[in-house]
């Protein structure tokens, strides 16, 4: 019998959602100048992609990285049609989440390293070589047009399953639930989320605050 469950808690959805417009905002940010809402932006991203990464070990259950990576034989068997979908992440669409991740992680990193040699400094800038300082920006650049591209392959294939296969998947992220034959594990309690947020926000604030000063020569 097919029942609708509680599938994404509310944690995870608001950390997709915030990840739209986020994104959206920082390439505006970038492009009109606003490098102080940017670099506010970035650490907001950054503390919510930590969130997300340990909320993926002690989160609901569909929100778990052991609920959703498998290993390549599942992956191939899924490409071949000789697996289901199930519920939550297709076993190839939990790769591909993983790889957002760590992109959008590579695009913060970079970008702690970047200047625009105006008025912004990323907060490490000053204490790399000026070799390194160049390949960040590099990186930053291209990290994000392979972003883009990524994030519109994953709309694509939202948008495959959702009219090709009847799968909701939007509707399923914006109010949490599902259908399923099996019933899922009740989800996590959502202040959970908001305890790991405000802790790993003060661990980044107190570790941005032990960076040492750049040298001054005015």
């Amino acid at each position: 019998m097919v029942s609708a469950y509680k599938l994404w808690d509310w944690p995870t959805r608001l950390f997709h959602w915030s990840l739209v417009v986020i994104i959206a905002l920082s390439w505006w940010t970038a492009k009109e100048g606003h490098m102080d809402w940017h670099e506010r932006l970035a650490y907001t991203l950054l503390v919510l992609l930590l969130t997300r990464v340990l909320w993926g070990f002690v989160g609901s259950h569909a929100s778990r990285f052991s609920s959703f990576l498998r290993g390549p034989r599942t992956v191939l068997a899924y490409l071949k049609g000789q697996v289901g979908p199930g519920a939550g992440h297709n076993p190839l669409g939990g790769w591909s989440v993983m790889l957002l991740l760590a992109m959008l992680f590579l695009q913060i990193v970079s970008g702690l390293f970047n200047s625009d040699d105006i008025l912004f400094d990323g907060p490490l800038y000053h204490l790399a070589s000026s070799e390194w300082q160049d390949r960040m920006g590099q990186v930053h650049v291209i990290a994000f047009d392979v972003l883009l591209v990524m994030i519109a392959v994953h709309i694509l294939a939202v948008f495959y399953h959702q009219w090709r296969h009847k799968q909701p998947l939007i509707q399923a992220m914006l109010r949490g639930s599902a259908r399923a034959r099996e019933g899922l594990e009740p989800t996590r309690p959502g202040w959970w989320a908001i305890v790991i947020a405000l802790l790993v926000a003060a661990a980044l604030w107190g570790l941005l605050a032990l960076v040492p000063a750049p040298v001054s020569y005015w």
